[in-house]
């Protein structure tokens, strides 16, 4: 019976993932790289030290993905964080797992700023036991740094927690320690890319989550 439950944020908290996909797809074309945001996309999980590199390559992320990060920074909360939404159900689920006496983390490939703001979009400020960021972590997803901080963070094992996310990317960063991962559908990953990363389990999106909590791996 795990004592904690890990949650990814973006795709699997809030409905962010096509939103990070289009402003990286005009941060690229804004600096002459014209790269569909389908491709982009299958990218989304990864912190900037980790997508710049696959998109472009390292010489060019070394040489200008500062700037790049900065840019787009400021395009998302200019233009797209306003637009980001809470799945249904998030409360919910964070509160029935409170009283079922599991505690709550959150690591994300966010900066600690955009972070706060989910939080408060999908209402769980309080709900909250521990969380990571991208600042905690030498390396984002699928790097496991992220994940490896907020154990520590909880003062737990890996088979004491569960990590719930929406990219492979959780997931082969959970499994990286060890740790079992549910896969959610919500982000827009599929299930048998999820599947093949090594989820425990899948379902729809919070709410389903919930709605079959008892039978799930976080009971």
């Amino acid at each position: 019976m795990p004592k904690a439950v890990i949650f990814d944020v973006d795709g699997t908290l809030v409905d962010s993932v096509d939103l990070h996909a289009e402003s990286w797809a005009v941060t690229f074309d804004h600096f002459g790289h014209a790269i569909p945001v389908e491709k982009v996309r299958f990218q989304i999980g990864k912190g900037g030290d980790q997508l710049l590199p696959a998109m472009l390559g390292q010489k060019e992320a070394d040489a200008r993905g500062k700037e790049m990060e900065d840019w787009r920074g400021d395009l998302f909360k200019r233009h797209y964080l306003s637009r980001v939404r809470a799945f249904p159900e998030v409360v919910a689920l964070f509160r029935h797992l409170r009283s079922d006496r599991k505690r709550v983390a959150l690591a994300s490939s966010a900066k600690s700023e955009e972070l706060q703001i989910y939080k408060r979009i999908a209402g769980i400020e309080h709900l909250i036991d521990a969380e990571t960021t991208l600042q905690d972590a030498e390396r984002s997803k699928p790097h496991p740094d992220i994940f490896a901080a907020v154990l520590k963070k909880l003062h737990l094992r890996p088979a004491d927690v569960v990590v719930v996310g929406d990219t492979h990317y959780d997931i082969e960063a959970a499994g990286a320690l060890g740790i079992d991962a549910v896969g959610l559908l919500c982000g827009g990953f599929p299930e048998g890319v999820l599947r093949a990363a090594g989820a425990v389990a899948i379902y729809r999106d919070p709410a389903d989550l919930l709605a079959e909590y008892a039978s799930s791996p976080l009971a």
